[in-house]
């Protein structure tokens, strides 16, 4: 009986650790995306895709954060993309605008956790967010001149997305030659009607955070039934990518789901 217990707190403690270390393993990913109809100008456009910093709680995630926030500088792309939860706390908000400074055409909006709008106990509200030189979307949209092109860029507000208020159909402009849409839900990718972005960008899941083996995959206990977690999705209103986020929540810990930031690379497609 003793034996089994110690075996027990052995591989309790060992899981600990590896998720303690998981929580810091940045896995650096490059997606080559085929969009139909992109236009040719655009191809080899590339997205740098951030989601899930969660600054503030105290967790490897911090650590995981600053490398990634390096590598993006170090690749030069032609937009960083942020998809919410941002922060845990206000304390880490000057952290924030210092590494999201200067990064090139950065849009961002926020999540559920930068209103403290879920169980977390050790989220704080923060009452608005300054993020400095990247621009903060909440249903809103900027259109910026890349190669020649106009690429439109739209941001959900999580509260009116909450509220199921949030149209951002119609904000898209059909003379975009790419529009690009930013909610932190995956979920809005079945709330559009067919070809209303080319690309939607969302977070939130953290590829499950806590899994464990299954049988032909892995169970991904804080999000058991949701469809979309982690990748790319070719859905009728355009190609979602889900990033499995960098930081934690409810406990400083990953367990097979890794953190990543992900190199988006688009091509023209039939």
């Amino acid at each position: 009986m003793k034996r089994g217990l110690k075996l027990l707190a052995g591989a309790a403690a060992a899981g600990l650790l590896w998720g303690h270390f998981e929580a810091g393993w940045l896995r650096r990913a490059r997606r080559e995306v085929v969009l139909p109809g992109l236009s040719p100008e655009l191809d080899g456009l590339r997205i740098v895709h951030l989601s899930d910093f969660h600054l503030g709680f105290p967790s490897r995630g911090t650590r995981t954060v600053n490398r990634a926030i390096d590598w993006t500088r170090t690749l030069e792309p032609d937009f960083v993309l942020v998809t919410g939860d941002l922060l845990s706390h206000p304390r880490a908000e000057p952290r924030l605008r210092e590494l999201l400074e200067g990064l090139p055409c950065c849009f961002a909006v926020l999540g559920n956790h930068d209103f403290a709008r879920s169980r977390d106990p050790f989220s704080r509200p923060v009452e608005s967010v300054d993020l400095g030189s990247a621009t903060l979307l909440a249903d809103q949209s900027q259109t910026v001149e890349c190669r020649g092109t106009a690429v439109q860029v739209v941001g959900v507000d999580p509260r009116s997305y909450a509220a199921r208020e949030s149209r951002p159909e119609e904000l898209a402009d059909p003379l975009a030659a790419l529009r690009i849409l930013l909610c932190h839900f995956p979920g809005v990718i079945d709330r559009l009607p067919p070809g209303a972005f080319d690309l939607v960008l969302a977070g939130h899941m953290h590829a499950g955070q806590i899994c464990l083996p299954w049988p032909g995959g892995k169970l991904r206990l804080a999000h058991l039934s949701w469809r979309y977690v982690e990748g790319l999705y070719r859905r009728p209103a355009g190609m979602l990518h889900v990033s499995p986020g960098l930081g934690t929540t409810f406990v400083p810990f990953r367990f097979l789901a890794r953190p990543e930031a992900t190199e988006l690379v688009l091509h023209c497609g039939p």
